[in-house]
């Protein structure tokens, strides 16, 4: 038998390593970046063409290359980082793998001009998909400018599963703010073809206020902590301006941006009570620690980082953060020092009078109430209970339980036919059933074949959100101008993807201005019946694009979907919500809608409205 194993040939190896170094354009802009920080630039631009696709250019007035430099540089596993393993438990710089730059000439074309402080002359290479071209002597400025083209051009597949250039950019500029924070000593401009960011050097604070602007800096408290195990030091939001979507929330180790879920529970934990629970705080915190006990050597994109102290390094944080929240007023407080008020002492012989009490002869607490409909803007059949007597307790009772049971028994009337899930078995809803809230979050019913319970919110989310795609589909997309415009402020990668976005969003009757201080007002909204909140609407439409969950381009995000979109949305703000106390005929309207729409089993988003309980299943747990 031959032998089988053999090595790979350089150039395989890189476009292998490639794939878990280099995901996006925006792994080329970090891993730049970050060389030429490690070179001691002060200045650096990057400049982007078509979302990174045709071109990447980083230019920085660092140290530079000689010319044996300048080729070592793209060799695999050369680097000036560490020369021994024991540099790897005092890393002071970004890169030491030495992976990069060999990963990204693997699946692009490169060009590069470099020259030193001592040289009077430079060096220009050329090099293509691992291959040099040409290595030339070229007059240029000190320090390095590297240009990548054609991003995976020789890797057909991985081009072709790069997101639109919306999405990319969005990655662009969220990695470019990352980038940005860490090196907030360095000036960073970045050109994306139609936008430029140019970012002065100055403080941490100065650069979170550039960057994300909206007076951020006025919602932000200072956190300072000093001890022997760790130094930590930056800022976190006042209570007041959590967010629900889009948190800043940012975490540095030694200079390095880092993922710690841990790290992040104690800081969430610190807002408990301070915050609504569907919202989070933003933070921007940087940890100084002894290179030795920690370990970023974990993962190529070098953003997971070990803690050898994580555990004894949690309560310092915990009670750093909350130190901040109490000395600035965060968190409510008891003056002790305050004057008591004064109160008039009471004789000896005086007691309290106590309140009289005007009951009529007539009054009965448990007297039957009569129904009256309450107007609302989603469901007319909304319905206030209120006593017939002039004396109104809001508990009513009945001793006729015979009565209250019997529908619920027998389950006879009219039915609606239900849907019916792979998975459920939901036979025929009697109309005239009674309807029970469970846990102000289920509407639990009868069948005949068991017990039908439904989410009270996806329910009356699928309802509005079939009503509001009736009108919206037959032509109501009309704009309506509003009497006060809302005003967003949007991050870079948001401002990028509502370039894509904009045109669109203008035929379905939204219309943006942007004024002096790089807000946007919101001036009309589509003529959707209901109360239409534009900004969640728009930012909600902008997340997806961001994360690439709603795509632009070749005819992905057209007006029907972002109609689709904006009716989820609208309905999502205007339906009931979990916890909400319904009366007995708001749940039965519930129902009756639901169960009148074509499809009730599911949600626009796909999730399940409501489960049945056959008898089967009823006996088997009794």
């Amino acid at each position: 038998m031959s032998d089988v194993i053999r090595l790979l040939p350089d150039s395989v190896a890189n476009q292998i390593a490639a794939g878990e170094v280099i995901q996006r354009p925006a792994s080329v802009i970090k891993e730049l970046v970050e060389n030429a920080v490690d070179a001691g630039a002060t200045d650096i631009r990057i400049y982007i063409k078509d979302a990174g696709r045709t071109m990447i250019q980083v230019v920085d007035n660092g140290r530079g290359m000689t010319e044996t430099d300048a080729r070592m540089a793209f060799e695999r596993h050369a680097t000036s980082k560490i020369s021994s393993a024991e540099d790897l438990f005092k890393l002071r710089t970004m890169g030491f793998r030495g992976e990069a730059l060999p990963s990204i000439c693997a699946i692009a074309q490169i060009e590069l001009l470099t020259r030193t402080a001592d040289d009077s002359i430079g060096t220009r290479l050329i090099i293509n998909a691992t291959k040099v071209e040409s290595q030339e002597p070229v007059m240029c400025d000190v320090g390095t400018n590297i240009m990548v083209r054609n991003i995976f051009y020789n890797v057909p597949a991985r081009r072709k599963f790069l997101k639109s250039d919306s999405v990319e950019l969005s990655n662009i500029m969220r990695e470019f703010e990352r980038l940005a924070l860490v090196n907030n000593h360095v000036h960073m401009l970045i050109d994306t073809g139609g936008r430029i960011l140019d970012l002065r050097a100055g403080s941490f604070k100065q650069r979170i206020s550039d960057i994300w602007k909206n007076n951020l800096n006025m919602q932000l408290l200072p956190v300072e902590v000093d001890t022997a195990l760790v130094k930590i030091e930056g800022f976190i939001s006042r209570p007041e301006f959590a967010r629900r979507r889009n948190p800043l929330q940012y975490l540095i180790a030694n200079g390095r941006n880092m993922r710690h879920p841990y790290f992040h529970k104690a800081i969430v934990n610190c807002y408990d009570s301070l915050i609504a629970t569907d919202t989070q705080p933003c933070y921007f915190l940087k940890f100084e620690v002894d290179p030795e006990s920690i370990d970023v050597n974990i993962h190529p994109t070098k953003s997971e980082i070990k803690f050898e102290y994580e555990q004894q390094i949690w309560p310092i944080l915990q009670a750093a953060v909350k130190a901040s929240l109490g000395q600035f007023g965060a968190v409510p407080s008891i003056d002790f020092n305050s004057d008591v008020l004064p109160v008039e002492p009471m004789g000896k012989n005086e007691h309290p009078e106590a309140p009289a009490l005007d009951l009529k002869a007539d009054y009965n607490p448990f007297a039957e109430s009569e129904v009256r409909p309450v107007s609302n803007s989603f469901d007319s059949s909304r319905s206030e209970r209120r006593p017939t007597n002039s004396s109104w307790r809001p508990t009513q009772m009945s001793g006729n339980w015979d009565s209250l049971y019997k529908d619920f028994m027998s389950g006879g009337g009219e039915v609606i036919e239900a849907a019916k899930l792979p998975e459920l078995d939901v036979a025929e809803v009697p109309q005239n059933a009674i309807c029970v809230q469970f846990a102000r979050r289920y509407i639990v019913t009868a069948t005949r074949s068991g017990l039908l319970i439904i989410d009270q919110h996806r329910a009356h989310v699928k309802i509005l959100y079939e009503r509001f795609l009736s009108h919206a589909l037959k032509g109501a997309q009309v704009g309506q101008r509003v009497m006060f415009p809302e005003v967003i402020v949007l991050d870079p990668e948001h401002e990028a993807a509502l370039e894509e976005a904009r045109e669109a969003l203008n035929r379905l009757g939204f219309v943006l201005e942007h004024d002096d201080h790089d807000r946007w007002k919101i001036t009309t909204v589509p003529g959707i019946p209901g109360s239409l909140r534009g900004a969640d609407v728009i930012m909600a439409l902008l997340d997806d694009i961001c994360d690439g969950s709603l795509q632009y381009g070749a005819g992905s995000l057209t007006p029907e979907l972002l109609i689709g979109r904006i009716a989820l949305a609208t309905a999502r703000s205007n339906a009931v919500e979990r916890g909400q106390r319904l009366t007995g005929d708001e749940m039965e309207h519930i129902v009756g809608e639901l169960f009148s729409l074509p499809d009730p089993a599911r949600g626009p988003d796909g999730k399940v409205i409501y489960v049945s309980l056959d008898e089967s299943r009823i006996e088997h747990y009794l």
